[in-house]
């Protein structure tokens, strides 16, 4: 994903628009826009203001991988882990849990047919 996917997926993750996030920043809508479209990127300091903002890492916000997990989807499932609360992790554990039972199921019963 590009920067611009990134940004919209964040904007729209607050249900926010892109005017009410050039406005909390005191950036240009149209700037907001241009990084949203890909035809314009952000300098170093914009970067650390959007990464702030929506308390993700720069390396998100570029969707550069440092090897630590293996795709896009592990970094997007972390940073959504990390920013719920401590009752939220517990829930979102459990609801994992029941996923992983299901697909052992399905693959014992696949291998018994």
């Amino acid at each position: 994903m590009s920067f611009g996917d990134n940004l919209r997926n964040l904007i729209e993750e607050r249900d926010m628009t892109q005017k009410e996030l050039a406005t909390e920043l005191n950036i240009a809508p149209s700037t907001i826009g241009s990084y949203v479209q890909n035809t314009r990127e952000p300098d170093f300091a914009t970067l650390k203001l959007f990464a702030t903002y929506f308390d993700v890492s720069i390396d998100y916000l570029l969707d550069y991988s440092s090897g630590k997990t293996q795709t896009h989807q592990e970094d997007e499932l972390l940073r959504i882990f990390r920013s719920l609360s401590s009752e939220q992790k517990e829930v979102c554990i459990e609801q994992c849990k029941v996923f992983v039972r299901m697909n052992y199921k399905e693959k014992t019963e696949a291998k018994s047919s």
